[in-house]
């Protein structure tokens, strides 16, 4: 599924230089420490990360606006009952209280961020996963798209966010919803999210096609392809 481009594969209105910087990061190997941790006996910081207590704002650049009167989330693909939510289906599903750690593939974390929003096992409860769906993929408003198995989706801590610290999302760091699926690097809790298509077939999104690892698990410090 292709997602809307310019001539470069990059959504439209992408910042060339925050673009170009990322993918020296790929070409550098940067923030690699080559530390392997043995099975989960670690520390709750990953290798090669820094704690911060500001949440850093890292995207392409594109900060769309999106009043709750014209939000709709798709969710379909593998399921049995495909829907399109709007913001007042959306907050009459059943509400979760989250508090997890974060880590971004450019090496900070945050600890201890309190989350308000739909769990993905309630949603998916809400649309019916049909038996060969495997894959999630998350497509953005400002045209970004990233890729995840559903069994990380579905995974307990993960949930589609409309509030972080008991106020509702900023514009830039995502709102009016984003993904938080904290067992992985952050670049795949998506933001400004617009449509969940579960697939079959797994299909790199848009850092993964340009060099970042297509699972991303920071315990195994899968930063790069």
């Amino acid at each position: 599924m292709a997602s809307p481009s310019g001539d470069d594969g990059s959504p439209p209105g992408a910042n060339d230089r925050r673009v170009a910087a990322r993918l020296r990061a790929v070409e550098e190997g940067r923030h690699l420490t080559g530390v392997v941790p043995v099975g989960k006996a670690h520390d709750r910081l990953p290798a090669g990360q820094r704690l911060v207590e500001k949440w850093p704002v890292l995207d392409l650049g594109v900060h769309p606006d999106i009043p709750h009167d014209k939000w709709r989330l798709e969710i379909g693909g593998l399921v049995d009952r495909p829907v399109t939510l709007d913001w007042r289906a959306f907050s009459a599903l059943p509400q979760s209280d989250m508090t997890n750690d974060i880590h971004c593939v450019t090496s900070w974390s945050r600890y201890d961020n309190r989350w308000t929003g739909v769990a993905t096992d309630d949603l998916l409860d809400c649309v019916g996963p049909k038996a060969d769906a495997r894959f999630v993929l998350f497509r953005c408003a400002d045209g970004y798209t990233t890729n995840l198995p559903l069994s990380r989706f579905a995974a307990p801590g993960s949930l589609i966010a409309h509030s972080w610290g008991g106020t509702p999302l900023s514009k830039e760091h995502g709102g009016p919803i984003r993904a938080v699926i904290p067992a992985l690097y952050f670049w795949k809790s998506a933001k400004w999210l617009r449509r969940i298509t579960l697939v079959g077939e797994d299909v790199p999104g848009y850092w993964e096609a340009r060099g970042y690892h297509n699972d991303g698990d920071p315990w195994k410090e899968e930063r790069y392809a």
